[in-house]
């Protein structure tokens, strides 16, 4: 082997998740071995096959087959490769003591390596061996993975401080196979199998630091090079295992530099690949009910970044189910943002509410979730702003044809007529909530226009939902009454779950729509109380059920809320309910 070729040559390494190239049968063995994704295969992994496919050589290893080979050089190689399969047909069991003595070869191979490119800075032939050897020694390691029992003698033996170290080695091919081991070393489903070990290990990798460090290298990596994004796509993997295995890590994490890396990606002037719909899917976990992430990328001007990736989606359909996935993600992460009233402003200021606006106009893909992202940023007392902005941009004249009829290509994007008529009515109690003077006295002229037929249609919905939640109703008190004839008790977990069933059935659309006939009755509008009761009483609905309905709301108002707005919000809407 001369210098070139040394410098050229590529360590195998195996890869998490089966590629194209490794042919279906190994695809599927690790499928049913693993079985991560429920639903079968995600649309972030059918996005590097095709990578894969496209990427030209479809050779994961070592090994590049030149055009200038001979068949019989081919058949040579070929031939070699199953005599080493043949020689070693039987593995060494994995036990306690094998593992023992891998580490120990592993910590001699990396001290050895250091020492020599220490020594031999400018002279890769006296320290390439070396690496070869160290490169061989982790390959060995991935057996490790499949007794998560052992992990506590990676961390005793301090295997897990030397591979963090080698994760900022000089050469990236050694760094990524570091992280290819550590990638399955984490792999969810095999933590599971152990609590304990995962758990030694889980500490030992946050201990030093390992989001930081697998941050640091992928800044050097280049994506162009395959071998290198797939290094990029394995760290993000890591990063999702450990987050799933322990949710609180996300806010270290996010302020170990992860955050700024995610948003620096998704902006990146790159063509859409399994890499950024990644960065999606990871930076909508990070936020997940993280009130420190979501500040945090504020302060990033994160918002700005999603309504810019989102803005191409306003006049345009994802071209893919990989680039739909990602513009979900996106949705779900700004959504996420909102919850949290410093971000309200900052979607405000950066005409986030515009950009909604529009995506609703234009009837593409983007609109089911441009009404969620509405939704979450007028709802609340920290929304006042936005429903005023809305009313000054026009808004009543996009959202109140969409109260009016559901669309029928909702079924496409894959939301639920009752979603989408959730949104809608939410967004409307939230404006009657928030308005004040003209633009209050603009919203419930809409309700007056065109002999009141916004108002039939409230009612309409009214007995549809009410109609669907007595079913359910009924349904839960026939099992009660089941469950008390065979002596079963019922629990508060019991009881939880009957309520989340009336939920789904559309208890809290029904909760909206009562909300909103008492507001509008109260409004000191005669027309729109007369009609209100007129088709009440026609289809034989009656007031103390809206009352009944309007109780339960209010005592489910709020988590989260101070105790102070909670009980002023309950006096209201019970104060409206009274006097419907």
């Amino acid at each position: 082997m001369d210098v070139g070729e040394l410098l050229n040559y590529q360590p195998d390494r195996g890869a998490k998740r089966p590629r194209e190239e490794d042919g279906g049968a190994a695809g599927g063995e690790e499928d049913s071995r693993r079985g991560k994704h429920k639903k079968g295969l995600s649309a972030r992994e059918l996005a590097r096959y095709r990578e894969s496919e496209a990427g030209g050589d479809g050779n994961e290893g070592g090994f590049e087959m030149r055009d200038t080979e001979t068949t019989g050089d081919r058949k040579m190689i070929l031939e070699k490769l199953m005599d080493r399969d043949e020689e070693e047909p039987e593995a060494e069991p994995v036990d306690e003591s094998s593992v023992k003595k891998m580490i120990l070869t592993f910590e001699k191979r990396s001290y050895k390596n250091q020492e020599l490119r220490i020594k031999f800075p400018d002279n890769p032939e006296k320290f390439m061996e070396s690496e070869l050897d160290l490169n061989d020694i982790i390959q060995e390691m991935h057996v490790i993975a499949t007794m998560p029992d052992l992990y506590h003698l990676l961390v005793e033996l301090n295997a897990v401080h030397s591979l963090l170290g080698l994760l900022s080695h000089e050469n990236t091919h050694v760094a990524i196979a570091v992280v290819d081991l550590l990638q399955e070393l984490t792999d969810i489903d095999t933590l599971h199998e152990s609590e304990e070990g995962a758990e030694v290990l889980i500490d030992a990798l946050l201990e030093g630091q390992v989001v930081a460090l697998l941050v640091q290298n992928m800044e050097r990596l280049d994506e162009q090079v395959k071998e290198e994004a797939d290094g990029i796509y394995n760290t993000l993997a890591i990063i999702e295992n450990m987050a799933e295995f322990r949710p609180g890590l996300c806010t270290e994490a996010a302020q170990q530099g992860l955050m700024q890396w995610l948003l620096k990606r998704i902006k990146a002037k790159m063509p859409f690949d399994a890499n950024k719909l990644y960065c999606s899917e990871i930076l909508a976990i990070l936020l997940q009910n993280n009130d420190g992430t979501r500040e945090l990328l504020g302060e990033m001007d994160g918002i700005d970044v999603l309504l810019q990736q989102l803005s191409v989606f306003k006049r345009h359909n994802p071209a893919t189910a990989e680039e739909q996935e990602m513009m979900e993600n996106l949705f779900d992460a700004l959504c996420s943002c909102l919850m949290l009233a410093s971000n309200r402003d900052r979607f405000l200021k950066g005409e986030g509410l515009q950009l909604m606006n529009l995506m609703l106009r234009e009837k593409k893909m983007s609109r089911t979730s441009a009404l969620k992202v509405l939704d979450h940023g007028m709802i609340g007392p920290e929304g006042a702003d936005n429903c005023h902005k809305f009313v000054d941009i026009l808004g009543l004249r996009t959202i109140f044809p969409l109260f009016m009829k559901t669309p029928k290509k909702m079924k496409k994007t894959g939301a639920s007529e009752k979603e989408h008529e959730e949104h809608v009515c939410s967004i409307i109690a939230s404006m009657l909530r928030n308005l004040k003077s003209q633009q209050r006295s603009r919203l419930l002229n809409k309700f007056t226009e065109n002999d009141c037929e916004k108002v039939d249609r409230l009612m309409e919905l009214f007995f549809k939902y009410l109609e669907a939640v007595q079913q359910a109703d009924r349904r839960i008190e026939g099992e009660k009454h089941e469950m008390v004839r065979r002596g079963e008790i019922l629990d508060d977990s019991m009881e939880d779950e009957f309520y989340l069933r009336r939920l789904d059935a559309g208890l809290f659309v029904l909760q909206l729509i009562c909300y909103i006939m008492v507001e509008i009755s109260n409004s000191g509008n005669p027309q729109l109380q007369q009609r209100v009761h007129q088709i009440l009483n026609l289809r034989g609905g009656s007031v103390k059920t809206v009352r009944h309905i309007l109780r339960e709301y209010a005592e489910s108002i709020g988590d989260g809320k101070s105790e102070e707005f909670k009980e002023s919000e309950r006096k209201r809407i019970m104060d409206l309910a009274d006097n419907f």
